[in-house]
């Protein structure tokens, strides 16, 4: 008979999470997934994805860390700012520290520039970009290749986390208005290279960014372990009002990823 030890249980990292039920380390462990975008939601995503027990891990992000930036990035030290690192290498470099088991790799660079092939390499893909032309890119890539999105996005005290799990549910494009229609056609012109948008700078604040991270890394559990009560549309967070709800988006029949 196997005798336990009053503190047996607190030796297993994973223990509380194992208390779930349904959650398996293995599939945690194996799962190969792409971050894109690491700021401040690519920190928390970061952070979430190690503790939960992912233990392969890839950065694309082409910036460096600024001033501004450490007030809601966990990752990230004015010593950072003032050298100008790469935050994909920041982060990969300080994640080890809170999950030593963990692998990971940084791409410094548009994940636009990155081979096709790429993308198609991952399992799962959680988007944190503050761009519309790295969104659309990673959409098209993913939807094409039946490879699950999780999109993160905030504005101030709201956010959104849309789940895309080709080819069953709608996808960001579907979605689109006018503004981003005309952004979307740029990715034609020529290769789509060198193009450059403005896009304002947001509101931030580090709680709702704290809670549309948790809820994209909550989603990638639940997709990893096949999980039925997955969101398949969109989150939408209003800290404002205090209001979370689930939106329907359909599929869009006149979006290019899903005309037959």
């Amino acid at each position: 008979m196997e005798i336990l030890k009053a503190d047996s249980l607190s030796k297993d990292r994973y223990e509380r999470s194992k208390r779930l039920g349904w959650f398996s380390l293995d599939r945690v462990r194996k799962a190969k997934v792409l971050v894109v975008g690491a700021g401040a939601l690519g920190n928390e995503v970061c952070k979430n994805l190690a503790l939960s027990g992912f233990g392969n891990i890839t950065i694309v992000d082409m910036d460096y860390v600024v001033v501004s930036n450490l007030n809601r990035c966990i990752f990230f030290s004015e010593k950072d700012a003032e050298k100008k690192r790469y935050k994909a290498r920041v982060i990969a470099q300080k994640l080890k520290k809170i999950e030593p088991n963990v692998k990971i790799k940084a791409f410094v660079k548009k994940i636009q520039d990155l081979p096709e092939n790429f993308i198609p390499s991952y399992d799962l893909v959680l988007g944190c970009l503050d761009n519309v032309l790295a969104r659309l890119h990673v959409n098209a890539h993913c939807y094409a290749n039946e490879i699950p999105y999780i999109d993160g996005a905030t504005d101030g005290l709201k956010g959104k986390v849309h789940v895309v799990i080709p080819p069953e549910t709608s996808c960001l494009e579907c979605g689109m208005n006018k503004t981003h229609k005309k952004i979307s056609n740029l990715r034609f012109s020529c290769t789509g290279k060198n193009v450059m948008v403005f896009e304002r700078k947001i509101a931030a604040d580090i709680n709702t960014t704290s809670i549309i991270s948790a809820i994209q890394v909550q989603e990638a559990l639940k997709i990893v372990h096949g999980r039925e009560n997955i969101i398949k549309n969109i989150f939408y967070y209003d800290g404002e009002r205090n209001e979370a709800k689930i939106l329907e988006l359909p599929i869009n029949p006149k979006c290019m990823h899903h005309e037959r």
